[in-house]
């Protein structure tokens, strides 16, 4: 089986989003560009626990299955749009996540009410217009609303979070969901609701280029902004 370990890290991603509650059961997809330019799919309809890595389909950028016995993702067109289009973009997850969801039923955008969103997101994220799933609006909502942010909010459906990498695109939604969940919440006590100053939620996306043990130490000129 060609690329089983990738597989194996998309799977994984798909349980992650359950254990974080972005998704019930089937919902929701996970897709990744490999460095070859194929594309690896989850397949349609399956609880994320109960696959194993033969079960992620390999693709071209076309939709053409290369390697996989399973019916693929009906958000699949959609996926392949944000690849053509993106082509910085490494990984797409859609999911399903309630209170984002719910954020776009309110508001045009979620605003940086905390640091974790320009963190993971770089920045605001904004709401599209409704898409249906297995449509190809949801890539082309994604592609013409996201700008230079890693994550969209569809609204009236759910999330569509991208990133260069895997890792990214899942930080992306996650903490999107925990911006959200802190914005209603805070909605809920006030329709005024405190929102991090641009300069501030700039400073925030450009710190957590430094985050992790994986990333470059931090310039000591960014450093010094930030003490």
């Amino acid at each position: 089986m060609l690329y089983e370990k990738e597989r194996e890290e998309v799977r994984i991603a798909g349980t992650k989003l359950d254990r974080y509650g972005l998704i019930a059961l089937s919902g929701g997809n996970v897709s990744l560009r490999l460095p070859s330019g194929e594309i690896l799919v989850t397949p349609s309809g399956m609880v994320y626990e109960d696959m194993v890595p033969s079960d992620v389909l390999l693709m071209d950028i076309e939709g053409t299955i290369i390697e996989g016995e399973r019916a693929p993702s009906v958000d699949t067109v959609a996926l392949l749009y944000i690849f053509k289009k993106m082509p910085h973009i490494n990984a797409v997850i859609h999911t399903h996540q309630p209170f984002a969801t719910a954020v776009g039923l309110v508001t045009d955008e979620l605003p940086c009410v905390v640091t974790t969103l320009p963190n993971a997101t770089k920045g605001p994220v904004k709401v599209c217009p409704f898409s249906s799933a297995a449509s190809i609006d949801m890539g082309i909502q994604t592609v013409n609303n996201a700008g230079s942010t890693l994550a969209v909010i569809l609204k009236s459906h759910g999330v569509m979070a991208i990133g260069t990498t895997l890792k990214e695109a899942l930080y992306s939604c996650v903490y999107l969901e925990e911006a959200a969940k802190t914005y209603v919440y805070a909605r809920s006590m006030s329709d005024k609701v405190a929102c991090l100053k641009p300069e501030q939620w700039q400073q925030a996306a450009d710190t957590f280029k430094y985050y992790g043990q994986d990333k470059p130490p931090m310039p000591d000129e960014l450093r010094k902004t930030i003490s």
